[in-house]
């Protein structure tokens, strides 16, 4: 396997932005009709508390087992079967209020939230896949493309919702339309894989034939198992809670930022949602112009500055005696929310091999982060409002800012395709370097489960650093 041609890597990277935004469109335009499907149910606040939290199980439950599923389907398979799960639960979440039915809505939401998780861990794998590629920080721009969808689903939920568009009408038209985007996009969204992520080594002609075969065993085996061993290692945990961090941030400010202008400052529901929008607005600007800024000053740097950034604007938000300097800090936390979920995505994404565990344990801890902020900031608020309940995520940014060194850039020591030398045609290679060269993956593979490459990189130094373009990651 060869390094994809530029304009692969180009497509792939135009095609995922537009999954991105895809996923942003989907994701608000179900949440924008909501308040019709309460209506149409006559839900209290806690049934629809109850029906909401089975998606969030229902992605928690993928996520726990999608590193496994994308190790053995592939990123392709996933984003298809993903892509019809996700127009099934479309099709439910509009018939169900329709006919009076909770098993159908809740039905839907379950399938709403397995469909977002295969399809989330996916096309953030892919989106490390391309950033290596292309030897520079592109994911926050994915993500920027995510945010700009969701301000679009928004806008198309309103409006459908002003113009009397019946959920069963809407939510159908929006399933077929990921069916066909995602379907037009499968041919080109998925890099082929490379010989480092495939875990091939070069074999010696003496022993290629049986070598080969004994080598596709172990590599199915260990792709396996490396989704699995993701969970016991320390580096991706922390990483997780970067992530889980920035999540509950992020959640806490879509759930609660417009009710608590609305509660804190005697403000009508048009303006807390002008002011959620500010939020998004300014996260999706960093977003955008954040990916030089990493480049240029690293991960950690960055991730410190963003929990700074959104330690002060809560502590505004929470405690300003007016309006416009609360609003400032609703700015600074959107600034600070912009790129630690970015950030975490890329950490986990560092070890191509590696990559699909890891991102499915950080997707995790984000779906952990889903379920715990809605009761816990629901039960301040009852006691001390909404306002400065929402004080309570700067204790989330405090532990991001503690364990912010775990996502500086792994240096990979495990030898590449080319460290395996392989003797020229028509010589014989000797008994001890085509063993040599047969089981040169199973020593690395060794070598970093029992920790001797933490103790090489020790020696030699780690970088948070981006190389050079082109250069090797």
């Amino acid at each position: 396997m060869t390094t994809p041609d530029p304009s692969v890597v180009a497509r792939a990277r135009h095609l995922l932005v537009g999954l991105f935004a895809l996923a942003g469109v989907a994701f608000a335009s179900w949440l924008a009709r909501i308040p019709t499907v309460r209506d149409l149910l006559d839900l209290s606040t806690a049934d629809l508390g109850l029906l909401l939290l089975v998606g969030s199980v229902g992605s928690l439950l993928t996520v726990m087992s999608s590193g496994v599923v994308l190790q053995r389907l592939g990123s392709r398979r996933v984003l298809l079967v993903s892509t019809f799960v996700l127009a099934t639960a479309f099709v439910l979440l509009g018939v169900g209020p329709t006919v009076g039915s909770r098993v159908l809505l809740a039905a839907g939401m379950f399938l709403n939230g397995v469909a977002v998780a295969l399809g989330n861990i996916a096309i953030n794998v892919e989106s490390g896949r391309v950033e290596r590629a292309l030897g520079r920080t592109v994911i926050p721009q994915f993500h920027a493309a995510f945010s700009i969808g969701a301000v679009v689903g928004s806008g198309a939920g309103a409006l459908a919702s002003a113009g009397g568009v019946p959920v069963v009408v809407q939510l159908p038209l929006t399933a077929a339309v990921i069916v066909v985007w995602r379907l037009a996009s499968l041919p080109g969204v998925v890099l082929p894989m490379s010989a480092v992520e495939a875990g091939e080594r070069p074999v010696a002609p003496a022993r290629a034939a049986p070598a080969a075969a004994d080598s596709r065993t172990r590599r199915g085996a260990r792709r396996l198992a490396t989704a699995l061993d993701a969970w016991r290692e320390p580096r991706t945990l922390l990483v997780g809670v970067v992530v889980l961090s920035a999540a509950f941030s992020e959640g806490a400010a879509n759930n609660w930022l417009s009710l608590a202008v609305v509660d804190g400052f005697a403000r009508s529901e048009s303006v807390g949602g002008a002011v959620l929008g500010l939020f998004v607005t300014s996260m999706t600007v960093v977003r955008l112009l954040g990916t030089r800024l990493i480049d240029r000053f690293g991960r950690v740097a960055v991730l410190r500055a963003s929990g700074a950034s959104s330690i002060v604007g809560l502590l505004l938000f929470g405690f300003a005696p007016g309006f416009v300097l609360a609003c400032a800090g609703v700015v600074l936390w959107g600034v600070g929310a912009a790129l630690a979920v970015p950030i975490g995505i890329a950490a986990a994404s560092d070890d191509p091999v590696r990559a699909a565990g890891r991102v499915a344990v950080v997707s995790a801890f984000a779906s952990v982060a889903s379920l715990v902020a809605p009761p816990v900031l629901g039960l301040a608020a009852e006691s001390v409002g909404a306002r400065h309940a929402l004080v309570l995520i700067v204790a989330a940014m405090v532990a991001s800012l503690v364990v912010a060194p775990a996502v500086t850039r792994e240096r990979l020591d495990v030898p590449g395709p080319a460290a395996a030398p392989v003797p020229p045609v028509g010589t014989q290679a000797s008994g001890a370097d085509a063993i040599h060269a047969v089981d040169l993956e199973e020593l690395a593979h060794a070598r970093h489960h029992h920790g001797r490459f933490g103790r090489a990189r020790r020696r030699h130094g780690r970088t948070d650093r981006p190389v050079a373009r082109g250069g090797a990651r």
